[in-house]
């Protein structure tokens, strides 16, 4: 898409003045375009008063996802417009009879005979309409927006039990706030302050040297490596996502791909297209259990193989494999037996493996025993297998920004340290960090049984009202989240409805994950977050509870509808 010239260049044949009077057209031309988009809304908002009251909020949610999307559409038709004039276009001037005025929703319309307003856009249409982005900075604005939209207005009205008791509680973002308490005790210690000159200095880019060596230490002891890690084989940066960017783009050209197995961690796919431009391949796993599957959605060899083959098949280069263990959103924790096959499969294929083992200390089952994969005394391929792991999710501190690379590979580890330029963390965070992997006494007898024990009473809590209300969920006994099958809701059961469902939600002030954002195959999958205080996790579960009898009476009332309509 070229841009837009400050000035017009005047085509053979045609006058200045014939130039000026095709950038009136073309201005003519924008406004034409947005009347287009106010008469559709105003059209979406006559079609929602035509519906029953008793269906009126689901066809206002139905209605307001349509609505979204068009003006989406729109925006960028007006961005492809404002890009170069387009000439021998002559549209009828618009009489202000037919102004419409503002029609955002709470607005009211524009009175005939005056004057029409400027367009007022909002900050996700400006984003698409501005010409100060170029084609990869308005595809990143999209990205953005979609992923994050919901998240932001979040932030924007938080729940606070004093300040704002009204606000956004959210259940659909991995975060534990279970121990916040411990944490903060253990941050004030006076081990954690120091302020020295080398802190306050560029770091190393790959990461500080005394938090690297703890980084081995700690990974070392915890995963029960076999023989000692090498600090020269860790790369420290600001957050898992930022590891696993850096590493999709050396081990990936633009377009390439990693085989991904479904539901998957939907920060994964922001993540892959921001810089290096890859593709998620969705290995799908399917809930119902058959004489392949003994128990839900399980990761085999031959899925592995039959995504490979269809992804070649359709021309795709796929570069690796990316697996979570365990498993984020389902919990699932992978044996060595199963780690080994899937390790194999990459090998024969000459296929990488990253292995994101980010909750590995959150498994709150006594009986269910952890498996790193750097515990295996020899891998399939060593220099193709490349573990991330942060503090975020098991020591409940995702503000510190703090993701680890191990990898055997040297020039992987060389190449991805580049990108500490950018996405290192500060000094003195580094040292925090160094001193809390340090103390492995307070870790072992103060931190992890309390983490442990409170993720088991709020798992215990949660699951208890799941099963009160006879919802179904994969129970699993690590993360921090229930995966959620709310399938009985939805009628019928599609995406569309799944959607609609995740909007009440976010009307009643609730955040969740809806299964389509972790890519699931079936709709009607939702991820619920439990690693919470228990007040604040109680008034959630009544919103949930208040949304779920909401939709049910309505599925009663569709139903009731239908069957008068027979």
């Amino acid at each position: 898409m070229s841009r837009r010239s400050d000035t017009l260049p005047v085509p053979s044949g045609q006058t200045r003045s014939q130039v000026l009077r095709d950038q009136s057209i073309y201005t003519q031309l924008l406004e034409v375009m947005w009347h287009l988009q106010q008469t559709m809304r105003e059209h979406f908002v006559q079609l929602m008063s035509r519906q029953g009251l008793l269906q009126e909020r689901r066809h206002i949610q139905a209605i307001r996802e349509q609505e979204a999307l068009l003006s989406r559409l729109l925006c960028q038709m007006i961005n492809l417009l404002q890009s170069g004039a387009t000439s021998g276009l002559e549209p009828q001037p618009l009489s202000s009879e037919d102004s419409r005025g503002d029609v955002r929703y709470g607005q009211g319309t524009q009175l005939a005979g005056q004057p029409d307003p400027v367009p007022q856009l909002s900050d996700c249409e400006a984003t698409f309409v501005t010409r100060d982005l170029s084609n990869r900075g308005t595809d990143i604005s999209a990205l953005y927006w979609s992923s994050f939209q919901d998240y932001n207005a979040y932030q924007k009205d938080k729940y606070h039990k004093d300040k704002n008791p009204l606000g956004f509680i959210n259940l659909g973002t991995s975060e534990n706030k279970l121990c916040i308490d411990l944490m903060a005790e253990r941050l004030q210690e006076s081990d954690m302050n120091c302020v020295e000159e080398a802190l306050l200095q560029y770091p190393d880019w790959r990461g500080q040297p005394f938090l690297r060596e703890e980084v081995a230490r700690f990974l070392t002891y915890y995963c029960r490596a076999p023989a000692p890690l090498d600090p020269e084989n860790v790369v420290v940066l600001n957050g898992c996502c930022s590891v696993f960017s850096a590493l999709a783009m050396v081990l990936c050209d633009p377009g390439e791909a990693f085989l991904v197995p479904t539901p998957f961690y939907g920060g994964f796919a922001f993540s892959s297209r921001l810089y290096a431009k890859v593709e998620l391949i969705p290995v799908h796993l399917e809930s119902k259990i058959t004489a392949i599957n003994t128990y839900p959605f399980q990761l085999t060899v031959d899925k592995l193989e039959e995504a490979l083959f269809e992804a070649r098949l359709k021309g795709k280069d796929i570069r690796g494999l990316v697996l979570t263990n365990p498993q984020n959103p389902l919990g699932d924790i992978y044996s060595p037996d199963s780690l080994m096959k899937y390790l194999e499969f990459a090998k024969r294929h000459d296929l990488h493996v990253i292995i994101d083992e980010i909750y590995m200390l959150s498994v709150f089952d006594e009986s269910i025993t952890f498996h790193s994969v750097l515990s295996m005394k020899s891998l399939p391929d060593r220099n193709r297998t490349h573990v991330v792991w942060g503090t975020s999710k098991d020591f409940g501190i995702s503000g510190f920004r703090f993701g680890a690379l191990y990898t055997h590979n040297k020039e992987v580890a060389s190449v991805v340290s580049a990108f500490g330029y950018l996405h290192s963390i500060s000094g003195i965070t580094q040292h925090k960090l160094c001193q809390l992997l340090r103390n492995t006494e307070w870790i072992d007898k103060v931190y992890l049984p309390t983490n442990r024990f409170r993720l088991r009473e709020a798992h215990k809590y949660v699951t208890a009202k799941l099963k009160a209300l006879e919802i179904p969920f994969h129970n699993r006994s690590s993360g921090l989240y229930v995966w959620i099958n709310l399938k009985k809701y939805l009628d019928p059961c599609t995406f569309e409805e799944e959607q609609l469902l995740y909007r009440r939600f976010l009307d009643h002030k609730l955040l969740l994950s809806c299964g389509k954002a972790y890519m699931c195959k079936e709709p009607g999958w939702f991820c619920l977050i439990f690693a919470d205080e228990l007040p604040r996790l109680k008034l959630a579960m009544r919103r949930f509870c208040d949304v779920l009898e909401e939709q049910k009476q309505d599925l009663i009332v569709k139903q009731l509808e239908d069957a008068m309509r027979e």
